[in-house]
């Protein structure tokens, strides 16, 4: 088995709405037909060129503000006791997934996988500035260096404050962010087979390492920490021979000693034989099957760990050999996981062309009502945006049973009412804009040629819906059971025809569209539907 060669194949409308759905928030089917009959390598590269690092701020979307629509202004009097500006910066991350007008890239589904390892609360942290600051640093890094993200977010004012890096200081180390660094975000706390990788000790060393990031200043687009020497553990540190051959930081004094110790400790973490390991299998489980097999672990993870190592910690190599790999693309793992919230929720949306409104200040309101649609929901299925339950993340991502326990009593139900929301089209953004699925579209564009077949419109409406495709059996069973309810299939020829020749008669109408409505409901509640 070739396992991390590269895949030559030319994708296919399937191949290739399997690397959109997993490498981005869902295609829209313009884009499954661009990225159709391209290479697994172009097509990467492609989702990797269209990143866009550089986004307009959040911006104010209280309805019965006179500066809604405008900018955040970050050097604004402290305003970090309002929830609402950290819902905003909620909303507009929310916005950039959903977003339409863009070329697709992998920037925000890897920001979502970064946000969800290295986690803070936004309602903990409760500073609308360092939420901000937070999130650009998982975007910018997010195809950077690994070693650099982790410096930086070790420093950073969201996670001293949700891990109590603030309050860590000589005499009365606090060992939270230590405990973490090495549990959550390095090396974990367990190697594949079971076996501690760092202890007690490492981790009140590492605590010492870090005193003296405590203090927070803002100026006019940033939040940053301040570094008190005085309150800088300066005795050296030495740490386990077992898993960190008795590596010694000297302690340093002076402006710029944490900076030099805090390089050398997650330089000394890096090189852990674990770090690289448990990086590439979280990113593995993201990206490809939420199982790591002892096969996958010796003929994916070791050889995408040594490929890590290799390139100095950059993330760009491990995502591109990845998701260009013949293993990627075999058909046991197009389909393989069930859907999280935001691939179910903002994924349909896409799907359907049901964009995103501008921030402008025009149509800021709508921009909100579509948003804070998707952020109500997710919060229903338990995904709320940066606000995970635990600094684990969420629990399907390391939970017994992951990705499956989206689906409980609880979110199956909440499912089927977001996706009966969109076909009975309920749900408000404007007076001209409703989130419905235009169903009669799409069953125009199969009603080309009389007799009328409606096995033409389930052809039309399953097409690349699922992670896989249906066979001719499901196909009948759809037409003749679900969609025409047991009448005769040329019960449709006289349906479709009188109604295109009188389209706003309620009586024609009552014979097209609730089939169309009936058909649509049960595709979106089908169990393949929650999978991708």
């Amino acid at each position: 088995m070739p396992y991390l060669d590269q895949y030559t194949t030319s994708l296919t409308a399937q191949t290739a709405a399997h690397l959109l759905r997993r490498a981005t928030f869902g295609p829209r089917p313009e884009e499954i037909a661009s990225f159709t009959n391209l290479s697994a390598n172009a097509a990467v590269d492609l989702l990797i060129s269209n990143c866009v690092y550089d986004l307009p701020q959040p911006v104010i979307l209280d309805q019965n503000s006179d500066i809604r629509g405008q900018p955040f202004v970050f050097g604004n009097a402290d305003l970090s006791s309002t929830p609402n500006f950290i819902r905003y910066e909620e909303q507009w991350w929310i916005g950039q997934m959903a977003n339409q007008s863009a070329p697709p890239s992998i920037l925000e589904k890897l920001t979502l996988f970064w946000q969800n390892h290295f986690v803070t609360n936004a309602i903990v942290v409760n500073e609308y500035r360092m939420e901000y600051k937070y999130l650009k640093l998982c975007r910018d890094y997010a195809l950077g260096n690994f070693k650099s993200f982790v410096i930086n977010m070790s420093t950073d004012p969201a996670m001293l404050t949700y891990l109590n890096g603030n309050e860590n200081v000589t005499g009365a180390p606090n060992e939270n962010y230590a405990r973490e660094l090495q549990e959550l975000f390095m090396m974990g706390a367990k190697n594949y087979n079971g076996d501690a990788n760092y202890t007690e000790n490492d981790v009140k060393e590492a605590a010492r390492v870090l005193t003296g990031w405590k203090d927070f200043r803002f100026d006019l687009n940033n939040s940053y920490a301040t570094y008190d020497p005085i309150k800088h553990d300066t005795g050296n540190k030495t740490f386990s021979q077992i898993y960190y051959n008795n590596t010694i930081i000297n302690g340093q004094g002076g402006s710029n000693g944490g900076n030099i110790e805090l390089a050398a400790l997650i330089n000394m973490m890096a090189n852990h034989p674990e770090t690289a390991k448990f990086i590439c299998r979280k990113l593995y489980r993201w990206f490809v099957h939420t199982e790591v097999t002892q096969n996958i672990e010796t003929n994916i993870i070791i050889p995408l760990a040594n490929l890590f190592k290799t390139s100095n910690f950059e993330i760009l190599p491990v995502i591109k050999k990845l998701l260009k790999s013949e293993h990627f693309y075999e058909a046991a793992n197009i389909g393989s996981m069930v859907k999280s919230p935001c691939d179910l929720l903002i994924g349909t949306l896409r799907f359907f062309n049901l964009p995103v409104p501008a921030t402008s200040t025009s149509d800021v309101d709508s921009f909100h009502k579509y948003t804070v649609f998707i952020k109500d929901n997710l919060e229903k299925l338990q995904m709320t945006i940066l606000e995970q339950p635990s600094v684990f993340g969420y629990e399907p991502y390391y939970q017994t049973g992951l990705s499956r326990i989206w689906i409980n009593s609880t979110s199956l139900a909440q499912r089927s009412y977001f996706t009966d929301t969109l076909v009975n089209g309920t749900y408000m953004v404007n007076a001209n804009y409703f989130l419905k699925i235009n169903l009669l579209q799409r069953a125009n564009q199969a009603m080309t040629v009389a007799p009328y077949d409606p096995f033409l419109i389930v052809e039309n409406f399953t097409k690349n819906l699922f992670a896989t495709g249906l066979n001719t059996d499901q196909k009948n069973f759809l037409t003749d059971t679900i969609m025409m309810g047991g009448f005769s299939r040329a019960n449709w020829n006289v349906y479709w025809n009188a109604y295109i020749n009188d389209p706003t008669n309620p009586t024609r109408q009552a014979e097209v569209i609730p089939r169309l409505n009936n058909l649509m409901t049960y595709l979106l509640r089908m169990a393949e539907y929650q999978v991708f």
